[in-house]
C-alpha cells in the first residue's frame, strides 16, 4: 500500500526536541546502523519500487519487519521527492531525534588521582566540533571519529550543522554509535573537560607543533576542529593546551576540515592503541 503524499510526511524541521536532529535516515548502510544498534524508536521505512537485488537492502527491509517497523513501498520517484539528499540508495527511514548527551557523560573522573575515563572505562578521546557548518563534513568527521575509536563528540548548538539528513547519510551509521552533547558554548565546554583533566589539543595549520610531535598523544584528549576555512576561533585557541598542525609534504597549504580531522584522529589512534595495532581494516 501505498503511503501519503511525499509533502505530508516531509519534517518541519532539521533539530530535533534534542537539538541535534536525526529524524530522516536516508543511504542503505545509515538506515541498516539505525535498525541495528536500536538507539531510538523507527517510525517509519520508505522503500522504492523496482530496485536491484542487493544484499544490504534485503537486511534492512529484514531488519524492519524484525523490529515492526512500518514499511511503505513507493515508486522512485515518490522516494525522491521524500528525499532530502541527491542519493537515498531507495531507502528513506524516520525515526525520533538522536539524543544529546550531558558532557559528563564523556568524561567521568577515576577515583584518585588516575587518568579521567569514560564511564565505559576507557581514556577519553574526543573530539570537538566548532563551526563546522557544512553537513558534509559533519557527517564525515563523524563517520571517521568512530572508525579512530573516539569516544564521544561535542557539538556546538549554533553556526555549526545540524543533524541534516545529508550529514548522517554522510556518517553512514556513526551518529547510531557515538555519544554526542550539544552544547551552548564551545568555551565553557572545553573548560569543563580541562577541569576533568583533558588535554585540549587545536588543529591548527599555524599550530607551534607537529601532530607527529604529540607527547600528550595517549593521555585524556579533546582534538578541537575549527570552521571551514576559517579554522579556530581566537577564544577557542586561547583554550587549547596545545595547537597542532599535520605536517603537508606537497604544494597545497591546507586541507578540507573532514580529511585534516581523519588524518589527526587515526594517526593519534595509531598511537593510542599502538602503531601496526589490531584495528580492522578499513579498505
Amino acid at each position: 500500500m501505498r503511503g501519503a503524499p511525499a509533502r505530508d510526511r516531509r519534517l518541519p524541521s532539521d533539530r530535533g526536541e534534542s537539538g541535534l536532529g536525526g529524524e530522516q535516515v536516508e543511504g542503505r548502510r545509515a538506515v541498516r546502523e539505525l535498525l541495528v544498534v536500536g538507539r531510538r524508536a523507527v517510525r517509519e521505512l520508505l522503500v522504492a519500487e523496482g530496485q536491484d537485488a542487493s544484499v544490504l537492502l534485503d537486511e534492512v527491509v529484514s531488519l524492519a519487519a524484525a523490529a515492526r517497523v512500518p514499511l511503505q513501498t513507493v515508486s522512485a520517484l515518490e522516494l525522491r521527492g521524500f528525499a532530502r539528499t541527491e542519493a537515498p540508495q531507495g531507502v528513506v527511514a524516520r525515526a525520533a531525534p538522536v539524543e544529546s548527551v550531558g558532557l559528563d557523560e564523556l568524561v567521568a573522573p577515576n577515583p584518585g588521582h588516575g587518568p579521567a575515563r569514560t564511564p565505559a572505562g576507557a581514556v577519553p578521546f574526543l573530539v570537538v566540533i566548532a563551526e563546522v557548518t557544512d553537513p558534509h563534513n559533519l557527517g564525515a568527521i563523524l563517520r571517521s571519529s568512530l572508525g579512530a575509536g573516539v569516544t564521544g563528540v561535542v557539538l556546538a548548538r549554533h553556526r555549526t550543522a545540524s543533524l541534516t539528513p545529508s550529514a548522517v547519510k554522510a556518517a553512514a551509521g556513526a551518529v547510531e554509535h557515538l555519544p554526542i552533547a550539544l552544547v551552548s558554548g564551545i568555551g565553557p565546554a572545553l573548560t569543563l573537560l580541562a577541569g576533568r583533566g583533558v588535554w585540549i589539543v587545536g588543529l591548527d595549520p599555524e599550530g607551534e607543533r607537529s601532530l607527529d610531535e604529540l607527547e600528550i598523544a595517549t593521555e585524556p584528549l579533546a582534538i578541537v576542529v575549527g570552521a571551514e576555512g576559517r579554522g579556530l576561533a581566537p577564544l577557542v585557541r586561547k583554550r587549547c593546551d596545545v595547537r597542532c598542525r599535520i605536517p603537508l609534504y606537497g604544494p597545497i597549504e591546507s586541507l578540507n576540515v573532514s580529511v585534516a580531522t581523519a588524518v589527526a584522529l587515526f594517526a593519534l589512534a595509531a598511537r593510542r592503541h599502538g602503531a601496526g595495532g589490531a584495528g580492522r581494516s578499513g579498505c
